[in-house]
């Protein structure tokens, strides 16, 4: 595993590691893989407490799955670290399912992963060292390189950060991923986000403090295929842009303006041949081209306001971002009650 890192900010507080570490898991439809997965967060719980005194959870969120997940994660062993398991009502999507996890948090530094296999247990020492040695509030992780993707999806990707990055004062690092780790200040300042459509990747840089770049290859994915389509990331692209830019507005805007001085020249184009050429332009083509070439840019325009009036009605109604089903902590003594919450309390 080849790593790198830069910095990305300046000074903060060091934190103690008495604060203690909550790892946010989302899970849908993992079951097949998550006893292994669990296995290696207890190696690395119990590393972290013998090398550093740091006491360790993790929160599975199970959003919704319909294979076996919840019922293995309620088997899971609690000797190694506490397990905590929330299952929403349904199927929220994994903001929702991100925000849970955060508000469920009991210790101190928060660090959000997937429960697939892609990212790494062994890269959370590393993680926790830049929070605690390094003083940094925010470690996050990206994609050291998207050679083995289809060169489609790389132009996608390249575009997406190019809109949601242009012409703003807090560009989102290319490529990062959910896997990070946030300091408990971090983590508290992430939580009083008032929001309910939310963008961690973009929140998390929002939010500011002293923020870090670790570099990685994802591991092949350990079980089953991804949920994520083509669809749906474009759906997550749309929410990206809509909550973090308003880059699609002001391409609105110039589109319009360039196809009004382009209307102008073609004008202009016509009175010469009229008055200078003596030729008869034809009008009927030259109309309806121009009609379909208004009307399409409009449409544009109005489904692009559509995005973000959507985006304020949401934020309007105030609706919970999602409802927990059922809640359970466990611990190496025992069950122990702790209330659920929404993502309104």
């Amino acid at each position: 595993m080849t790593l790198t890192a830069s910095p990305l900010a300046a000074n903060s507080t060091h934190p103690p590691a008495a604060a203690g570490l909550s790892i946010v898991v989302p899970l849908y439809n993992e079951g097949a893989g998550l006893a292994g997965f669990h296995a290696r967060l207890a190696e690395i719980a119990r590393q972290l407490r013998q090398e550093r005194g740091l006491a360790t959870e993790v929160v599975y969120v199970d959003d919704g799955s319909r294979d076996n997940s919840l019922a293995v994660v309620q088997t899971l062993s609690a000797e190694s670290l506490d397990v905590q398991v929330v299952s929403l009502s349904r199927n929220f999507g994994k903001e929702a399912a991100l925000m849970a996890g955060l508000d469920h948090a009991r210790l101190g530094a928060v660090l959000f992963m997937d429960g697939d296999g892609q990212h790494p247990p062994a890269l959370i020492p590393t993680l926790v060292g830049h929070w605690l040695d390094g003083g940094h509030d925010v470690v996050f992780t990206a994609k050291a390189h998207r050679a083995n993707e289809p060169r489609t999806r790389r132009l996608g990707v390249w575009m997406f950060y190019w809109l949601l990055n242009w012409r703003t004062r807090t560009p989102i690092p290319e490529n990062a991923g959910d896997f990070r780790l946030l300091s408990p200040r971090a983590a508290d300042a992430l939580r009083r986000l008032p929001e309910r459509n939310r963008f961690f990747k973009g929140l998390a840089t929002w939010i500011g403090f002293r923020q870090f770049r670790v570099d990685y290859e994802p591991a092949p994915r350990a079980h089953g295929t991804t949920s994520w389509n083509p669809y749906s990331l474009i759906g997550l692209s749309i929410e990206g842009l809509t909550s973090f830019s308003v880059a699609p507005l002001r391409l609105a805007s110039l589109l319009g303006l360039a196809l009004a001085f382009i209307a102008l020249l073609f004008g202009a184009s016509i009175l010469w041949e009229t008055l200078f050429e003596g030729k008869s332009v034809p009008g009927y083509p030259s109309l309806v081209v121009g009609l379909m070439v208004l009307g399409g840019v409009q449409l544009i325009m109005i489904g692009i306001m559509g995005e973000y009036i959507g985006k304020v009605l949401s934020e309007i109604k105030a609706r919970p971002v999602y409802f927990v089903a059922d809640h359970s902590v466990r611990t190496a003594q025992g069950v122990i009650d702790a209330p659920a919450r929404t993502a309104a309390e």
